[in-house]
């Protein structure tokens, strides 16, 4: 008899497919599924990625197989990208794809609103950590949640059992520092931000702590080959490997050796797990950690003394000549094997393929291990650089030729179609279903001699499924009460021709109107570009840290405040609330978007407390606050980290029941401008100074406390401030557009909010009065607001 774990549902295991090769590589060696990226809207603008036409066939390719493949759309969306958003969803829909992962709530109205065949999953940058968050996603018709890696295996057991909303979660490859979908820290740096595809991996570089240099937020890879049973106990649907900036290799090594933990019986699954590990070492990853998953306080996913850069260490640079670099290498190395150059300095590495080796006086095609070696270089570095051997060209390959070729050569998958028939007098009525469309004809057979046979539905279904070159495939055949009579063979042949003839022209008319339509509708439902509104009457929101504070609402230019929900406010509330007494319309409680299922019962008793207390505004920064408010006489809005891009969010938005919508903070001036002139039902604000919260993490970083900056080559400094067991990292460069009130307020902006919860009381009342005039705060950074977000 099998036990309960070899009997339970075996979890879909989801490869990366960040380009042709790695798309067969993980097809070959038993994906379950695939998940990949087009050329636009992709959360890896740097990898290959597919056009419309590749990802149509590749879905084509995998259906053939029983497989699936998913299209990453989780990237966030500007205004004037939606037109063309429209265009790729309603172009999906069409090609029968599996589903659509996503980031930006515009992009999940839009497609239940007007493309609901394709299946929606919440992307791990939607920072789903809690319950809460995945039933307010199940509730709005999300079939999937790909949950946050910051989740101990337990929490994971947890959720699953309690709802039933597909869970998936990450279990190899590449970790983000920061908590993923809550990263500016590329994004402040030079406008690339993580969250629109283009992250430029700051994380990866070099910092200094009070004289001590170190890769202070380099993550180590995620590996959890030993937990496999435990995730697929807890009920686990799919099992992620992280990775489409990555090679084929890595991807044929990491799936096989998962494929191999999933599939081996549990008598032998210790052997098969052993030798897991060892094919896992030939992916040149990073050190392996279980990182949360295994443990609540893991102190082994960031280790300052490791550089973190993907691949096998083959030594630093010794020497630079022109385009030749020279390093003594640990491993043996070949031509067509790829090498990464990680700088020194503050700059992101670069990787090529070796073209040409050098050893002693001349070309070699290898060296062995501990050899002195020179290779050409297309890109500038300097001696101290550190060499990586990110994949070898002995390994599993197929050439980008020969997978186009594969790629041309797939045939459409056969469209399967449903049949009834009936005979009515001298008349053949035939009715056919397929593709959602039908049609029903009527062919004349005259008068018709008995036949021996008592099986007439066999008969016809035996004519009816020869569809030969017509895309249909015969699922289903009907014939009830069908009389025994002798259709004539020739007679009934060209029925069936006529009949699928039909039937094609049907199905492909009716489902490109379908299309045709739908993308019509989509297009119209989109808010109209409107002319700017100047706003003249404006109202001031301060953003401070404790209640003791809350005396700044008598100060001029203060129409209101932002409170947090957090332990010291709720104790002092009761004695501050009588003093407050007529100010509660002026007080806003900002719930922090990080809440675990353990902590959420303390956040369910403050809101009761705080609502007993007269207060009915709360500020949002989280899906998961939806269900904490929910059935609650509260007036909501939105922070900055429940991302306003676009309309169609600050929608969905006010479908939660949001009145007031925080822009977006890695916007630009030409976006803001955009949505403070449309004409939607939710009042939108401009947060125009604050610390960024550059990256926010629950690693715990080693050996630095919140006493001294983190310094980058660059020189610029980072505040670190730990709070429980979450530290944030702020650019001491604070962000301000305090100087483009002028400008915000003739865009329509009425409502503006300063964040003064980390500057020094002495510099309070100096920041409120330069925005009062509109001057420009010396120090400080515009963001993106100016530069442009990419």
């Amino acid at each position: 008899m099998l036990n309960s774990r070899e009997s339970m549902k075996k979890p879909e295991l989801l490869a990366p497919a960040g380009s042709l090769e790695a798309f067969f590589a993980a097809m070959e060696k038993g994906a379950d599924a695939v998940y990949g990226g087009l050329r636009d809207f992709s959360a890896r603008a740097k990898a290959k990625n597919f056009s419309i036409s590749q990802m149509e066939r590749m879905t084509t390719y995998a259906h053939s197989l029983g497989r699936k493949v998913y299209v990453t759309l989780n990237t966030l969306v500007k205004e004037a990208e939606l037109p063309q958003l429209v265009e790729t969803l309603a172009a999906l829909e069409a090609m029968g794809t599996d589903g659509v992962i996503l980031q930006d709530l515009g992009v999940a109205r839009l497609i239940r609103d007007h493309f609901p065949g394709i299946p929606r999953h919440a992307s791990t940058q939607m920072t789903i950590h809690n319950l809460a968050g995945v039933q307010v996603l199940g509730e709005m018709g999300f079939e999937r949640v790909v949950l946050a890696r910051e989740l101990h295996l337990d929490d994971i057991r947890r959720i699953c059992g309690s709802t039933p909303v597909e869970i998936e979660c990450f279990i190899h490859g590449a970790l983000c520092f920061a908590i993923s979908g809550q990263c500016y820290f590329s994004s402040f740096l030079g406008g690339h931000s993580g969250n629109r595809g283009r992250c430029a991996q700051p994380c990866r570089r070099h910092y200094r702590y009070r004289a001590k240099d170190g890769y202070y937020f380099s993550t180590n890879d995620l590996s959890t080959v030993d937990l496999i049973p435990d995730l697929a106990a807890a009920g686990v649907a799919s099992l992620k490997i992280e990775g489409r900036m990555k090679s084929a290799e890595y991807v044929a090594s990491v799936v096989e050796a998962y494929r191999m933990v999933l599939d081996a019986p549990e008598r032998k699954r210790a052997e098969v797990t052993g030798r897991a590990k060892e094919l896992l070492k030939l992916s040149f990853g990073r050190v392996p950690t279980k990182g949360f998953m295994g443990s609540r306080s893991p102190s082994d996913i960031a280790i300052p003394t490791l550089r973190g850069a993907t691949g096998r260490f083959l030594g630093e640079i010794t020497g630079v000549k022109g385009n030749r670099i020279t390093f003594e290498t640990k491993d043996p190395l070949f031509v067509g094997d790829r090498i990464r150059v990680q700088p020194k300095s503050d700059m992101a590495g670069r990787a090529f393929t070796v073209k040409e080796l050098f050893a002693g006086q001349g070309k070699v095609k290898s060296v062995r291990g501990k050899s002195i070696v020179s290779v050409i270089s297309p890109f500038p570095f300097k001696v101290g650089d550190a060499v990586f051997k990110v994949s070898s060209e002995t390994a599993f390959t197929m050439s980008e030729n020969a997978c186009l070729k594969r790629l041309a050569s797939v045939k459409p998958c056969a469209i399967p179609c449903d049949v009834a028939l009936a005979l009515d007098g001298e008349t053949l009525r035939v009715t056919g279903q397929a593709a959602g469309g039908r049609i029903e004809a009527a062919f004349p057979v005259g008068a018709l001699e008995p036949a021996r046979t008592e099986d007439m539905t066999g008969v016809l279904r035996a004519q009816f499924s020869r569809t030969g070159d017509t895309p249909f495939e015969l699922r289903n055949l009907d014939a009830p009460g069908f009389p025994r009579v002798l259709i004539p063979p020739a007679r009934l042949k060209d029925i069936r021709r006529e009949f699928y003839r039909l039937l094609a022209e049907e199905a492909v008319a009716g489902a490109r109107t379908r299309q045709t339509e739908a993308r019509r509708r989509a297009l119209a439902a989109l808010v109209p570009a409107a002319q700017p509104r100047r706003e003249s009457r404006t109202e001031v929101i301060v953003r401070i840290e404790h209640l003791r504070d809350a005396s700044l609402l008598r100060q001029p230019g203060v129409d209101g405040i932002i409170l947090p929900v957090s332990r010291a406010n709720i104790h002092q509330l009761p004695l501050a609330a009588r003093k407050l007494r007529g100010d509660a319309e002026r007080i806003t409680w900002h719930l922090p978007f990080i809440m675990f299922d353990d902590d959420l019962p303390f956040y369910r008793e403050a809101v009761d407390v705080i609502l007993a207390h007269g207060f009915r505004r709360f500020e949002l920064s989280n899906l998961s606050h939806a269900a904490l408010l929910k059935g609650r006489d509260a007036e909501r809005a939105t922070d900055y980290r429940l991302f306003s891009l676009n309309t169609q969010a600050i929608l969905a938005w006010h479908e939660l029941g949001v009145t007031t919508a925080t822009l977006y903070i890695e916007d630009d001036a030409e976006n803001m401008a955009r949505l403070l002139g449309a004409a939607v039902p939710v009042k939108r604000r401009v947060l125009v100074y604050a610390g960024v919260p550059a990256m926010t993490t629950r690693v715990a970083i080693r050996g630095v406390k919140n006493d001294a900056p983190l310094v980058s080559d660059r020189g610029d400094e980072y505040d670190v401030t730990i709070r429980g067991d979450l530290t944030t990292i702020t650019p001491a460069t604070r962000f301000s557009i305090t100087h483009f009130r002028g400008q915000l307020q003739e865009a329509g902006c009425g409502t503006f909010i300063v964040d003064l919860s980390q500057a020094p009381r002495e510099r309070w009342r100096p920041i409120l009065d330069t925005f009062a005039r509109g001057g420009e705060l010396p120090g400080t950074s515009p963001f993106n607001f100016v530069m442009g977000l990419v």
